[in-house]
């Protein structure tokens, strides 16, 4: 409850600062999406949940709140902390380098950490209409790597008013004590600008693993979008 409480306070704050600046250097980014499943790096974590979030960027830096909120049960809540800077190369290559500190104050802390620490750095890019990206991941605490790559491509649908925005992840979990699995991924997604500051969105998503008792998962999103 007080990170809820917290994450409404520096929205509210967001916007007072907003009006009392004629040119602000900074963005706010708010978002609330629905999704039918929560999925991370091809292992299902929870069931039907509400993952909102804020971001606060300015210049290169940014920084924000990410949680997960399950709407079936009060379990597997998570939080996920972290800031970043994007260092631009070139017009069309960007080095991003950050950390996220994830937090899951139910957790079983006799089996699980109820707190990990990961950072990352990767470098994305914009190719012919296509967004490629390549990510490493190193968790401190759970001594594992994350090497991920993905690729974005929209098509625009003017005439509606849209576009369709199609995604592929695949990547590698190689943890110091046991097995190594890859994960992959697919998505397509439809947002739709319901004024200058707030689009909705609604897509669908898939992922699976190699991992031994693995699944393949299918889930659909559903959420808004607004900028300050």
């Amino acid at each position: 409850m007080k990170k809820v409480t917290l994450l409404l306070c520096l929205f509210a704050s967001s916007l007072g600062l907003r009006g009392a600046e004629a040119a602000p250097s900074y963005s706010v980014t708010v978002d609330f999406p629905y999704a039918s499943k929560y999925v991370f790096r091809g292992v299902q974590y929870a069931k039907e949940s509400i993952q909102p979030s804020v971001e606060l960027a300015s210049g290169n830096f940014y920084a924000g709140i990410w949680t997960n909120q399950p709407i079936t049960d009060n379990l597997d809540n998570e939080f996920d902390f972290y800031a970043g800077y994007g260092l631009p190369l070139s017009d069309t290559v960007k080095l991003d380098f950050g950390a996220t500190l994830y937090y899951y104050p139910e957790a079983d802390t006799s089996v699980y950490d109820s707190n990990t620490f990961e950072g990352y750095i990767g470098l994305t890019g914009s190719v012919s209409g296509f967004s490629p990206g390549v990510y490493a991941y190193y968790d401190t605490t759970l001594k594992a790597f994350t090497l991920q790559g993905s690729v974005g491509y929209s098509v625009p649908m003017a005439t509606a008013g849209t576009s369709l925005d199609f995604s592929a992840t695949l990547g590698n979990v190689s943890p110091d004590s046991g097995s190594d699995y890859a994960y992959w991924g697919l998505g397509v997604n439809l947002p739709y600008k319901l004024s200058e500051k707030a689009t909705a969105a609604i897509g669908v998503q898939y992922a699976s693993t190699n991992a031994d008792g693995s699944d393949d998962y299918v889930w659909f999103t559903a959420g808004v979008t607004v900028g300050f």
